[in-house]
C-alpha cells in the first residue's frame, strides 16, 4: 500500500483537514470511497459528478485504490455511445473490522468485511454482564476471528468498535444482578483494557448510537437526513439523527429516548424502558414459568405463549406512540425507524400497531412522521459497533466537497 494513502492506515480526521497534497489526497480518497459505499458500485464520470472531483482526479485516485486492494471493476456497461462504463465497488476482502456487543443478556462478536458482510459470529449468553468475563470473551473472541483470515490479511483489519450500554453499574435491579458484581463497572475501562491486549485501535460507543450508527452505514442511501431510531433490546435505546449525523451529545448520550416519561393507561407515568423494553416480556414470561431461553439465544425462532406476546405488543406500541410524539415535537422528524432484537414479524406489527396508535396521542402543533421499520435488523449494535474502525480509516462522515486536486 502506499505511503499516505487510506489504504496505508488510520489517518486522523484532523490531519487530513489540512492543505499538503499527502492530506489532501488522503482526504479525497475518502471521500470517493464514501461515495462507492453509500451508493454501490459507481462508475467514474458519477463518481466524478457526485464528488465534485475531475475525472482525471477520479481516474488517478480509483487506480490507486484499486491498486491498493480497497475497490474492484465490476463488469462493463455498454450499449452506449462511446467506451463501455466499468463501475467499481468496494473489493470485500479489501478490509475488516471487528464488532463487540455487550448486552444485558449476551455477548456478540463479529468479523465483517469491507462490504459489511459478517464473515463469523462468537456468541454467549449470560445472566449479566461482568468486566473480567467480557474481556477474557473478547481476547478469546478476536483470536479465533482471527484465525479465519489469512495471515497477510490481517494487517487489513481496521480495529475494533465496542458497543456498550452506558453506566453498566446502575442497571443492577432492573437486570436482577448483585449490585456488588454490577458496581465493578465503575472502575473498569473497556477500550483501555481492550486496546492494551489486542493489536489493533479500539473504539467505543453507547450501544443504542451504534444500533443508529448502523442504519447511517448501512442504510439505503436516499433515507431523509433527519430521522428517530429506537432500538428495542432489553430495555430500549435510540438514537437521532440531524443533517445526517448521529447526535451524540456532551457526554455521547444524546438520544437518550428511552428515557423519556410516558403516561400509564392505568394512571401513573413510567418510561418508555418500562413499556417499551424485551426486560418487560421477560418479566411476564418468567410470571408464567415460562422459559426465556429463546429470547436471548437467537432473534427469530421465539417459543413464546402468543396471548403473553399480544399484551407485551400492545404496552410496547402505546409507550413508542408517547415518545415519537415527544421527541418529534423538539426535533421535527419526518421519519422515525423502529428496530431491535426481534423476529422481523414481530417487529412488523409493533411498527403497525404504534402507527396505529400514534393518532390518539395529543398532538396539536406537531406534524406525525412516517414510522417504518429500520433497514439492518437484529445485528444494528454489533454491526454498528463493528461500522466504527472502518468509517474511522475509509470513510468520510459526510459527503463534503473535496479539498482539490
Amino acid at each position: 500500500m502506499r505511503n499516505g494513502s487510506v489504504g496505508r492506515g488510520a489517518t486522523p480526521q484532523s490531519e487530513i483537514m489540512g492543505t499538503n497534497r499527502d492530506g489532501v489526497r488522503a482526504r479525497n480518497e475518502r471521500l470517493l470511497l464514501t461515495h462507492v459505499h453509500q451508493n454501490g458500485a459507481m462508475a467514474k464520470a458519477d463518481i466524478a459528478r457526485a464528488s465534485g472531483l475531475s475525472a482525471q482526479t477520479v481516474s488517478v485516485i480509483m487506480r490507486n485504490l484499486e491498486a491498493d486492494g480497497l475497490l474492484r471493476r465490476g463488469q462493463p456497461v455498454r450499449g452506449r455511445v462511446g467506451q463501455p462504463s466499468v463501475p467499481m465497488g468496494l473489493e470485500p476482502e479489501g478490509a475488516y473490522s471487528i464488532g463487540l456487543k455487550v448486552g444485558r443478556r449476551s455477548l456478540d462478536m463479529v468479523l465483517v468485511d469491507f462490504s459489511g458482510q459478517v464473515r463469523h459470529r462468537i456468541q454467549r449468553t449470560h445472566a449479566y454482564p461482568q468486566p473480567d468475563e467480557t474481556i477474557a470473551f473478547a481476547v478469546e473472541s478476536y483470536e479465533t476471528l482471527l484465525t479465519h483470515l489469512p495471515a497477510d490479511r490481517h494487517d487489513r483489519i481496521a480495529g475494533l468498535g465496542i458497543a456498550i450500554p452506558f453506566q453498566l453499574w446502575a442497571w443492577a435491579k432492573p437486570l436482577g444482578a448483585p449490585e456488588k458484581a454490577m458496581g465493578t463497572w465503575r472502575d473498569v475501562d473497556l477500550r483501555r483494557e481492550l486496546a492494551s491486549r489486542l493489536s489493533c485501535p479500539v473504539i467505543l460507543q453507547n450501544d443504542a448510537s451504534a444500533a443508529c450508527n448502523a442504519e447511517l452505514t448501512f442504510g439505503p442511501p436516499d433515507r431523509p437526513r433527519e430521522f428517530l431510531h429506537f432500538y428495542v433490546a432489553y430495555f430500549i435505546g435510540g438514537g437521532v439523527v440531524q443533517n445526517g449525523r448521529l447526535l451524540t451529545g456532551r457526554t455521547e448520550n444524546a438520544g437518550a429516548l428511552g428515557s423519556i416519561p410516558v403516561p400509564s393507561p392505568r394512571g401513573s407515568s413510567k418510561q418508555l424502558i418500562d413499556f417499551a423494553s424485551l426486560s418487560g416480556l421477560e418479566a411476564r414470561l418468567q410470571a408464567k414459568g415460562q422459559s426465556t431461553a429463546s429470547l436471548w439465544s437467537n432473534s427469530e425462532d421465539w417459543d413464546i405463549d402468543r396471548d403473553i406476546l399480544a399484551d407485551w405488543l400492545d404496552d410496547a406500541s402505546w409507550g413508542l406512540a408517547h415518545a415519537i410524539v415527544a421527541s418529534v415535537a423538539v426535533t421535527n422528524s419526518g421519519l422515525v425507524l423502529i428496530d431491535g432484537w426481534l423476529p422481523q414479524a414481530l417487529r412488523s406489527d409493533l411498527v403497525d400497531a404504534t402507527q396505529d396508535k400514534i393518532c390518539s396521542v395529543p398532538h396539536i402543533g406537531v406534524d406525525l412522521p412516517e414510522i417504518v421499520a429500520g433497514n439492518v435488523g437484529a445485528d444494528a449494535r454489533v454491526l454498528g459497533a463493528a461500522s466504527l474502525p472502518l468509517s474511522e480509516r475509509y470513510f468520510l462522515e459526510t459527503q463534503g466537497a473535496p479539498l482539490g486536486e
